[in-house]
């Protein structure tokens, strides 16, 4: 398989052109034949001529690849090496929605011929593989695994909006359903992964060091929140307490924050659901994301307790909200937790404007119903940052004054304005 498509007599499909598949299919088609493969005929027009519907890659990323995007089925069966790299999301109870990585099983059950391998890369709890997505290909495709095709597994660590990890900077955890398999996907990754691959010693193995990655980082942010609740009624602020414990050489340098977008506020639920199943109730990391969950709500109630003690009149009462993608210099608003924030302030009667330079008003509309703010005010009550974009950070003491009345407060989530704020009262988790 390997030599084959080198010699680019077997072609390589990523199944799902997201955030996660582009990159890895664009980079694959650096080295050999790829088909990249969506269902959304409108995303597939765009990348046909070179851009990138996610907004992460310009269009000299397309440049030299050797790759075909398509739709179609009868195309997709031209491939003999398939990845898959659809999103694994959470249901609104928290609970994992597996159709999208079912229904690409179905795809490749369709299209699977004898000698093919299968990787996927969306993730999931360990054993979902092989007991949820394999059945499904195998009774499709009439084949059965390691006698007739192979099966691996790879964890995706694409970090949107980051340029400095990149696919190839990462070394890339592999894992195959036998020896043979574990080798050629091993090899393969090698193409294209500058930092080399780490073969684990089963797919279930792979799929959990995946899932811990974002678990322990959730775990970490966690506390790094009940911290902050807590230090705010000391009166001391969180950020000047952990550069000062951060001056110890083992202290882990975690900050408080909203926590959403595809991966650190989803993967441990994928974890605690598993457990439950298997008869053990998580404790732990089901407190973690409980903070982490409830921190919105936490900073909408903050602000509202500003505005009661200043202002009296909550429903004149305005305010800016500064950023609504999950994280900043990024378009992605998957599960960004600033939704949270604005519904909850307009569960109070508050008037909320919305700004960001990089989200989409009709994207926010469609999935969060508000939209992005077009002529901003001068009078806002608060103004919270929310997502510390590039595009804000020149902004200093008199451009908030500019914008608040003398009143106003700044909630400065991440405390990206600390020490720079005097004319209005300022807060930070």
């Amino acid at each position: 398989m390997y030599q084959e498509l080198i010699d680019k007599k077997k072609k390589l499909a990523v199944i799902g052109l997201g955030y996660v598949g582009l990159p890895i299919a664009l980079e694959f088609s650096k080295k050999i034949s790829v088909i990249g493969f969506d269902i959304n005929a409108d995303r597939i027009k765009l990348m046909q001529n070179a851009i990138d519907p996610s907004n992460e890659l310009e269009s000299s990323a397309f440049a030299n690849s050797d790759i075909e995007f398509t739709n179609s089925l009868d195309k997709l069966r031209e491939a003999n090496f398939f990845i898959v790299a659809v999103p694994t999301p959470v249901d609104e109870y928290n609970v994992p929605n597996l159709i999208p990585v079912i229904k690409a099983s179905e795809t490749i059950g369709k299209v699977l011929k004898k000698g093919d391998y299968v990787v996927f890369e969306s993730t999931v709890y360990p054993g979902c593989t092989e007991e949820d997505c394999l059945p499904v290909i195998e009774k499709l495709s009439g084949l059965k695994v390691c006698d007739d095709f192979k099966l691996g597994y790879s964890p995706e660590r694409i970090n949107p909006g980051d340029k400095e990890h990149t696919l190839s900077s990462i070394v890339k955890v592999v894992s195959g359903c036998d020896k043979e398999s574990l080798e050629t996907i091993a090899k393969v990754y090698e193409l294209v992964v500058k930092a080399g691959v780490h073969q684990a010693s089963s797919i279930k193995v792979a799929e959990a060091a995946k899932i811990i990655e974002n678990t322990q980082r959730d775990l970490n942010i966690a506390l790094m929140n009940e911290l902050s609740i807590i230090f705010d009624k000391m009166g001391i602020n969180t950020f000047e307490v952990l550069a000062a414990a951060g001056t110890k050489w083992n202290f882990l340098k975690f900050q408080p924050g909203l926590v959403g977008g595809h991966c650190i506020g989803v993967d441990p639920y994928y974890l605690t659901y598993k457990s439950q199943k298997l008869g053990y109730d998580s404790q732990v990391i089901l407190a973690g994301r409980s903070i982490n969950d409830s921190m919105a709500g936490y900073v909408a109630r903050k602000v509202l307790m500003h505005i009661i003690k200043e202002n009296g009149n909550v429903k004149e009462a305005k305010v800016l909200v500064m950023g609504a993608t999950f994280k900043e210099n990024v378009s992605d608003i998957r599960n960004s937790k600033v939704a949270d924030i604005i519904h909850e302030l307009k569960s109070y009667s508050l008037n909320v404007h919305v700004t960001d330079p990089h989200a989409d008003s009709k994207e926010l509309k469609h999935e969060y119903d508000f939209e992005l703010t077009p002529d901003l005010s001068n009078d806002y009550d608060a103004v919270i940052i929310t997502v510390p974009h590039n595009a804000y950070l020149s902004m200093d003491d008199n451009s908030f004054a500019n914008i608040t009345k003398s009143h106003g407060l700044v909630a400065d989530l991440k405390g990206s304005y600390r020490g720079k704020i005097s004319s209005r009262k300022y807060w930070s988790l």
